[in-house]
């Protein structure tokens, strides 16, 4: 139905000749713009406040994805399982781009807790050392597309890797003394910033679901004995389920958001939140 929508709805809209590239997420966006500045218009598949494993397309998304001449997927979140090879046959001729290929991926006993549905974590974009792979492969990507602003582009991703760099310096600054403790989330996403500096994460969903009693117990006795305060959720989940956990371990509910178009900025505040999180676990 969503395609035959789009289909009609893309006869009767002119084609004002702009470059598209669409993506899976928002997150991807910044890399876009960061290195191509307003040379491309983007088309994101899963706006902010949108949960990715679950999400389906609207059709002014789909006219765009028809129009666009490449696409950027992370590869392993819920909803491009379903989509993505629909959306690549909907539009034949779009370059294709994966990030995660160049990613060291955290798979089913690589060190996450818990199981991962999806086979991959798919959550590496919320980690300043693989933003920086993802960076140097969007720029391959757009240099490809426009030879012609390949200088532009050069120089922008190299101003965007002294930023992410700048960032891991913070990360390892303020987690490093923190290295093997704790932290608590509602459903994990951090695993690939954990690894990066030695931090251990505990997700409160149970394979993808609330947690059983006997889950919730164990969840209980960590937080104790860890003098853990924090839960941390991600803003497209329903905080509820969370804050009531909290309360039965005597801790508080912080919402995070790497969903946000804006990376620099979100990646900074969980750094920033986790910090905090440590510090007062410590007291």
């Amino acid at each position: 139905m969503v395609i035959l929508i789009a289909s009609s709805c893309n006869r009767n809209k002119p084609d004002t000749g702009e470059k598209i590239i669409t993506v899976s997420i928002a997150p991807f966006e910044y890399f876009v713009k960061e290195i191509a500045g307003d040379d491309f218009s983007v088309n994101i598949m899963v706006p902010p406040g949108a949960n990715p494993h679950i999400y389906e397309p609207y059709p002014e998304q789909i006219i765009n994805l028809r129009k666009s001449v490449a696409y950027i997927n992370d590869g392993y979140l819920g909803f491009e399982m379903t989509w993505l090879d629909r959306f690549y046959e909907m539009n034949k001729s779009m370059v294709r781009l994966s990030l995660g290929d160049k990613i060291d991926l955290i798979t089913p006993g690589h060190g996450h807790e818990g199981e991962l549905a999806e086979g991959a974590d798919p959550h590496y974009w919320v980690s300043p050392k693989c933003a920086a792979i993802m960076a140097l492969s969007v720029k391959e990507l757009l240099c490809r597309l426009n030879p012609s602003e390949t200088q532009k582009y050069e120089s922008n991703y190299a101003g965007l890797v002294v930023k992410i760099g700048e960032l891991d310096k913070k990360a390892g600054s303020l987690l490093s003394e923190f290295s093997g403790e704790v932290f608590m989330i509602y459903h994990p996403n951090l695993a690939y910033l954990a690894s990066d500096y030695s931090l251990v994460e505990v997700p409160v969903e149970f394979e993808g679901k609330e947690p059983p009693p006997s889950r919730l117990k164990e969840l209980i006795d960590i937080a104790r004995a860890k003098n853990i305060k924090t839960i941390f959720v991600q803003r497209e989940y329903d905080s509820r389920n969370a804050k009531v956990i909290a309360n039965e371990m005597g801790a508080r509910v912080v919402v995070i958001d790497p969903l946000s178009d804006n990376w620099m900025k979100a990646t900074s505040d969980i750094i920033e939140a986790l910090h905090k999180s440590m510090a007062e676990s410590r007291k």
